[in-house]
């Protein structure tokens, strides 16, 4: 069956469709060794599609799993300094997969990947404010940190929407704050806790929308259920 290049591209998990688009209108798809345009259509099951002269991957069932990523692992597919990646924490689900969002190499916890890339876009999508909720220890300024972190709404000229922040305990000069943030800017958290007076000692992801990281143990991963497809389909736990 026929169907346009950016949709084939999205779904084999390769990009978004509009990036597959990006990819088409820049000249770098060929279909059966000529250049394809924006608009043109293939079939996946008979037609040579390649992106920067590699060959399309034939279409796999989508796949949705969540890692318990930990600290020490960059978010990338490959690394060019040799680095530990969290892919290869998952290279044994049958099927090449892409992360879903970041977690910087010091931080753990719940990250998701997918090779369903037009879900992985939904996701992502600012307009749908999906909560992500830490467990970050700190060490430094502690009186008033919860309420300092939560006034942020300003980092480095960028706004952004204040987190919730609860306290949950303190000890031996350190404490342990859960904290709540909707649009995931590069290292936002660590930002804030810097701008705070505060270092941080721990930074871990146990949740994103619905999804809980629970009992997962660290290194290890699992699929996401239907139900929890379905819950975040409906968007139960996001802001209305």
């Amino acid at each position: 069956m026929t169907e346009r290049l950016q949709k084939l591209i999205a779904r084999a998990g390769v990009c978004s469709r509009r990036a597959a688009e990006e990819l088409l209108t820049a000249g770098r798809v060929q279909v059966n060794g000529h250049v394809a345009q924006l608009g043109d259509k293939a079939d996946s099951a008979v037609d040579r599609i390649e992106i920067d002269g590699h060959p399309l991957e034939n279409e796999s069932a989508p796949v949705y799993l969540m890692l318990n990523k930990p600290r020490g692992y960059v978010t990338t597919l490959s690394d060019e300094y040799g680095r530990k990646t969290a892919a290869e924490l998952v290279a044994d689900c049958g099927v090449r997969v892409f992360p879903v969002g970041r977690l910087d190499r010091d931080s753990e916890g719940l990250l998701l990947f997918t090779n369903d890339g037009a879900w992985m876009q939904k996701l992502l999508h600012p307009k749908h404010e999906i909560n992500k909720v830490y467990r970050v220890t700190v060490r430094g300024a502690l009186d008033g940190a919860a309420q300092r972190l939560a006034a942020i709404t300003d980092l480095d000229g960028e706004a952004i929407r204040s987190a919730s922040v609860e306290e949950l305990r303190r000890t031996d000069g350190q404490a342990l704050l859960q904290v709540t943030i909707h649009e995931g800017k590069n290292r936002q958290i660590r930002r804030m806790c810097a701008k705070s007076g505060l270092e941080v000692l721990r930074l871990q992801r146990i949740q994103e929308d619905i999804l809980q990281l629970g009992g997962l143990k660290s290194g290890k991963w699992r699929y996401l259920t239907d139900i929890e497809l379905k819950a975040l389909e409906r968007g139960d736990s996001r802001d209305k």
